[in-house]
Order: structure tokens, then C-alpha cells, then sequence
């Protein structure tokens, strides 16, 4: 698998096979809850005895953020449409995690007595902090100066969810030029990039009265821009709103009547989409009514990705991938069992199409409607049924019985943890381009390249192959496309607009822009996956398991289990190392992004030079273009499975039966199954037991 990465135990381990077929390898999400999906039925045969685990998820509802919506096809003078959703990350270490506060009050709540506000809820000191720092921000704007003061205010915790809301409001309508967030009930105030970016295209004015209309988010209500003559410049400004904030509000240019020219002139007029309203908080008789807009289902795939399920199932039910919404992305090669959901299908539409998609090693169990589709990391973790294969010794090992062997192997593990390295599929394994170098291309704003390497071809003489073979030949997009299958809906949707806009760097990143933002986004993630596996094993290599000055640990302090993750991240002092006060598995790594702490020690300087070599030293993991924004997060240095068992064959009648059958060709099996946190990896366990790359 990643032969230079590095073990965790001294313990000689054993070969063996795993996925010689589907059934060797069952994978059972865990949801929220800790219940294994699809326990319920009774038709899972290959599911084993009811297993469940400990685990707490909190569930947030889809908030509309002005500051974090995707881009739209925009510029064209004509209202434009959202053909996407937005999904997070599937990290389960977050670095931050924002409420719903900001979008907790309902249109036409009316004006807010914005100074009233902000005495009434923050003291005297804050308020001053506030306006010096509002002050300091437009100073250092206008002078276009370089910011040496702090990126962001803090202005403490408040309480009361609905005294937050009110002065996240009141903030935004008093400064438009700043954004604020929550960050455990802390309310935490920043520069609007954005504000700054439009102020460029239209006065101070209409920049102030445009970020306030998108955040008192009235019903039915409209923005208009001053009159613009220029159409190039009108464009921009069409481009700038549909790239920003698309998904919340649609533009369109309309001729009015010039009074003072006397001439006709053209202007543009900002709406809300209607389905802005639709999101927001219902009462409960609303939400029965709306209760069929999302259903969920019990996704069973054989042999199949994720996305390539998705794309089948898309195509039988006539809606869009993006309209699927899942905990997590499961194996190709392996029968899984996971949770999703689709919104604008009905519960009957769906259990009509089981029979079609089951002759793709699809099928669909336990459909009935929900309220709200799922987001990625929204489960405790998985189930694993797993066979190996084939078993024997290592090759330089002669001294123990295979066994014996075996079980040393599985007490560590299952005692002392294993490295929690992302595992190959994430970077597509066996695949000549691995999706990290996707990743990497797309980080450097290298668009081109990024589409030439997803669309190069396999040695493999298939329809999927063909086709991209002749696109990597000829970059001929819609000849492309004739020969591609229907249910390759990643590939169509960027071939589409290839053949619209041209295989070039504006072209190639709209073709991005076309598939859903949890796939633009798997490419980026897989990249940072890589760089933390190597820095692992850069940090056990240097230090090994000994808790060292400059470590960043997961603090279990009392008082602080109800933090965020990435709030209960800290460095390690000298005297903490001298008194052993922490363990190996509670050293944190970050996963590469703009907000992330380094360690303090070889590992930091590390990681540096790591991203100097790939040309990233300078890079802000935002890819504007692109719409992607990657803060970071933190990963656990070890984890641990969790509810181990296992099974080998039995002793026959003669002592060292079995150990001939190791080397026989009717070699031996192993039957193991243990529970995994999300986003942790089989494959790495089964690495660690066994001390072969699989």
C-alpha cells in the first residue's frame, strides 16, 4: 500500500489477501446515534450478530453564509441558476465550527437600532474595541497599506442564542465591511474580503446598502446598483455576485429611464432566490407540509464507488448528484451499507427504480422522508466484516507458529492503537493518476493540467477508457461525450463545459465549477491527506512515541469535553514533556489549510519545506476560482479499534495441523471485524496487524 510509511509496533506480523471479492471486505456505517444503518432489516445477510458503538454527533441544520456560498455561472445579464450543493469536508476534527446564530431571525424582522443594540449587549470596553477596530480596518484599506494589526476581535461568549443573533445583525448593518462568527458561543469579528473586492467595482455606498440587504435577507425584496453604461463593467459586477453569494441571490440587468441624461440606461437589480426562504426555520405544521422534500434511504453498493452509485442513481431517478447527500464516501471494492439522502424525490419514485439499479450492485432499503439531507462526517464511524486471505508467515519468520503470530498481532493493535494514516483509497489506488495529484494541480490554480490528469486514460480497453483516451488525444470535449457512458456524471458535466467554453484555464475552471463542491474538493482534501501521512511518519521517525516539546495535543482537561476539537488543541510546554503528562495518543497533526497551528519543533519546520517543494509555500488554500476554501483541521496521531473480534480455523484432531495448512495451497483464513471512528481507515489497521502492505 505506502511502503515508506512507518509501523507503530515491533511485532512480526503475517501475510495475507483481502478483497479477493466483495464479501471479504462488508463495511456498515455507524450513524449519529451509534446504530449500525440498515440494522433494521433483516434481509443483510452478510451483516453479522447487532453491533453497536458509543458515539455523539450534533446536528446542525444548512445555514445560508453570504461569506461562504459557491460560485455561479454569472456575467451573461441573465438571471442565473444553482445546479449545486454545498457540502463540508468529511474531516471529523473541524478546525472551526460557526452556529446558526446569524441566520436566526426571520425576514422582516425590520430595522435594527443598531447603536441601541450594540450598548445594550456588549460593555463599554467592547464597544470601543469594536469601532477601533472597524476604524483601523477602512484606514488600512484606503491607504492600501499592508494590515499589521490582528486579523480578527474577539468580543467574548454570550450566552443567549438569541442576543447573538441580534448583534451579529446589528454589527453587519453598522459595518457591512466586517463578517462575524461564533465560534463556541464566542462571538468573533473579521475583515469582509468580499466588501473589499466589490468596493472596488462600485462606490462605498452601494457596497455599505448591498452586504446590509444580503444580510437582513427580506423576503421578496430587491437591490439595485446605480446606472451603468459600461457593459464590461457591468459584467464584472454580474460576476463578482454570482461568484460570491450565487446560491443566495440572482442578478439581472434591466433599461430604466435616465432622468438627468435623458437618455435610457441600464442597471443592475440583485434577488433573492426563492429557495433562500424555503430554508429557513419552519413552524412545525410548515415543516409536515415539507416533509417529502428529502428522502433518505439505505444505499447498499457492490464493487462500486460512491460516486459512480450516485451517478447511477441520479440517472434512473432524473435529478442531479448533487442533490444526494451522504455521511461519508465508502470502498470500491467491498459490499457497504450506508445512510443518504435525496432531496426532490418522492419515497414511491424511489422504490420504483430498485429493480433497475440493481443489476449495477445497487440497492435501496428503508426509504421514508426526512426533513433535512445529511452532511459529510455526520456519523460516529463504521463497522468492519473483514476475510483475509491466503494466510503465512513472513518470509523471514520461522521461529513461532503462524497462530501465535496472529493473535500477538491483534492484542497490540487492538491494545496500543495504530498510526491513523488516510488509507489508499483515498488517493485512488491502482489508478496511474492518483487523485492528490489532482489536488496539487488544482491548489496551483492549474487548471489545465488539473483536467488533463483526471481525463488520463487507464490501461484498460473499456468504454470509460476509450473515451478518455480521445479526449487526452484530441481534447475533442463533445466527440468526448458521445462516447462517454451516461452514468459518468462527474466526467459529462465537466465535458460539458469544455465543449462551451474551451480547454482553457477560464474554460477548464468553469468545467471545475460544474460538478458538486463535495467532489471539486475530494481532489484538494487528498492532497492534504497525503502531506499528513508523510508527516506521520516523519514525526514517529524523529521522535517516536514519546510526547516531545512542541507537539500539539488533544487536551481531555475536565471542564473542556463540550469544545470543538480543534479549541482543545494545544502545544506542548518543556515541563509537560519532563513530566510525561501526555500520551502518544493524544498528539494531534494538522491536515494542511489557512487556519491551522504548526507544531513548535522539527515537525513544523517540516511541513514548510514540505509544501515549499510542491510550490505551495505561498498558498492560501482558498482557490477563488474554484470557490474552495480549506481551513485545515487536525487528525489523531493513533487511534484504536474498538469492539474487536476474530476467527481462525480450528485446531484439528492432531497438534500443527493447522501450521501445515498455512503453507498448503488450501491456505488458512482469517474472520476479524472491529468498529473505526470516522474517517479512519481498515486498511491502515489491517497494515499495522499484519505488517504487509496490502
Amino acid at each position: 500500500m505506502f511502503p515508506s510509511l512507518s509501523y507503530l509496533h515491533s511485532h512480526m506480523g503475517f501475510c495475507g489477501t483481502i478483497k479477493n471479492s466483495p464479501s471479504d471486505f462488508i463495511v456498515v456505517e455507524i450513524d449519529a446515534q451509534g446504530q449500525s444503518v440498515g440494522q433494521s432489516r433483516n434481509d443483510f445477510s452478510e451483516i453479522p450478530g447487532e453491533q453497536r458503538s458509543s458515539g455523539k454527533c450534533n446536528h446542525k441544520k444548512p445555514r445560508l453564509d453570504p461569506q461562504k456560498l459557491r460560485l455561479e455561472d454569472g456575467g451573461n445579464e441573465e438571471f442565473t441558476s444553482s445546479l449545486d450543493q454545498q457540502s463540508g469536508p468529511e474531516e471529523i476534527l473541524k478546525f472551526a465550527r460557526e452556529d446558526e446564530d446569524c441566520s436566526a431571525l426571520s425576514a422582516g424582522d425590520g430595522e435594527w437600532e443598531k447603536d441601541g443594540i450594540l450598548e445594550s449587549l456588549l460593555n463599554t470596553a467592547a464597544n470601543e474595541s469594536l469601532n477601533q477596530f472597524a476604524c483601523d480596518i477602512k484606514d488600512t484599506w484606503n491607504s492600501e497599506a499592508e494590515r499589521t494589526g490582528p486579523s480578527e476581535l474577539s468580543l467574548g461568549a454570550i450566552v443567549d442564542k438569541k442576543q447573538r443573533a441580534c448583534l451579529h445583525s446589528a454589527i453587519r448593518q453598522k459595518f457591512p465591511f466586517l463578517i462575524t462568527v461564533t465560534k463556541n458561543r464566542e462571538i468573533v469579528v473579521k475583515p469582509n474580503i468580499d466588501y473589499k473586492e466589490l468596493r472596488r467595482l462600485v462606490s462605498e455606498e452601494e457596497a455599505d446598502n448591498f452586504f446590509r440587504y444580503l444580510d437582513a435577507k427580506r423576503e421578496n425584496s430587491k437591490f439595485t446598483f446605480k446606472p451603468d453604461p459600461d457593459k464590461e463593467h457591468r459584467k464584472a459586477v454580474h460576476h463578482f455576485v454570482n461568484q460570491r453569494c450565487g446560491k443566495l441571490v440572482e442578478t439581472k440587468s434591466f433599461s430604466v429611464a435616465d432622468s438627468v441624461a435623458g437618455s435610457q440606461s441600464v442597471v443592475i437589480t440583485v434577488r433573492f432566490r426563492e429557495k433562500t426562504f424555503r430554508l429557513r426555520k419552519r413552524r412545525p405544521s410548515e415543516s409536515r407540509d415539507k416533509q417529502d422534500e428529502y428522502t433518505a434511504f439505505t444505499l447498499r453498493k457492490e464493487n462500486l464507488e460512491t460516486f459512480e452509485a450516485i451517478g447511477y442513481l441520479s440517472s434512473e431517478l432524473g435529478v442531479l448528484p448533487s442533490d444526494f447527500s451522504y455521511s461519508g464516501i465508502k470502498d470500491k471494492k467491498a459490499i457497504t451499507y450506508q445512510a443518504m439522502v435525496v432531496k426532490k424525490v418522492a419515497p414511491e419514485r424511489l422504490k420504483e427504480i430498485g429493480s433497475a439499479v440493481e443489476k449495477k450492485g445497487i440497492s435501496v432499503s428503508n426509504i421514508h422522508p426526512v426533513q433535512q439531507p445529511l452532511r459529510l462526517g455526520q456519523l460516529t464511524g463504521n463497522r468492519f466484516e473483514i476475510t483475509v486471505r491466503d494466510l503465512k508467515r513472513q518470509t523471514r519468520d520461522s521461529a513461532a507458529s503462524p497462530k501465535e503470530r496472529i493473535l500477538e498481532a491483534i492484542e497490540n493493535v487492538k491494545t496500543g492503537g495504530f498510526i491513523n494514516y488516510y488509507g489508499p483509497q483515498r488517493f485512488g489506488q491502482w489508478q496511474s493518476v492518483q487523485t492528490d495529484q489532482i489536488g496539487l494541480a488544482l491548489l496551483n490554480n492549474e487548471m489545465v493540467k488539473a483536467v488533463k490528469l483526471f481525463f488520463t486514460p487507464e490501461e484498460l480497453d473499456d468504454p470509460v477508457n476509450r473515451a478518455k483516451k480521445h479526449f487526452f488525444q484530441t481534447e475533442d470535449a463533445k466527440g468526448t461525450l458521445a462516447l462517454l457512458p451516461e452514468y459518468k456524471i462527474r466526467e459529462r458535466s465537466l465535458l460539458r463545459a469544455l465543449n462551451r467554453y474551451g480547454v482553457t484555464q477560464e474554460g477548464c475552471a468553469r468545467g471545475w465549477l460544474s460538478i458538486p463542491h463535495s467532489m471539486r474538493i475530494f481532489y484538494v482534501h487528498a492532497y492534504c491527506s497525503k502531506i499528513w501521512n508523510e508527516a506521520a511518519s516523519y514525526r514517529l521517525e524523529t521522535y517516536g512515541s514519546k510526547v516531545i516539546e512542541g507537539d500539539l495535543v488533544f487536551s481531555e482537561e475536565r471542564g473542556r469535553e463540550h469544545l470543538p476539537l480543534s479549541d482543545r488543541v494545544r502545544v506542548i510546554s518543556a515541563e509537560e514533556e519532563a513530566a510525561n503528562a501526555y500520551a502518544v495518543h493524544q498528539v494531534v497533526l494538522p491536515m494542511v489549510g489557512h487556519s491551522i497551528l504548526y507544531p513548535k519543533n522539527k515537525v513544523g519546520q517540516w511541513y514548510r519545506e514540505r509544501l515549499g517543494r510542491d510550490g505551495l509555500q505561498e498558498c492560501k488554500f482558498r482557490v477563488s476560482a474554484l470557490q474552495l476554501n480549506v481551513p485545515g483541521c487536525y487528525r489523531q496521531l493513533v487511534k484504536y479499534p474498538r469492539n474487536v473480534s476474530y476467527r481462525l480455523p480450528e485446531n484439528r484432531d492432531v497438534d500443527g495441523k493447522m501450521e501445515a495448512s498455512f503453507c498448503s495451497e488450501q491456505s488458512a483464513s482469517l474472520h476479524i471485524s472491529f468498529d473505526l471512528d470516522a474517517s479512519c481507515y481498515a486498511t491502515v489497521c489491517l497494515r499495522e496487524i499484519m505488517k504487509c502492505d496490502l
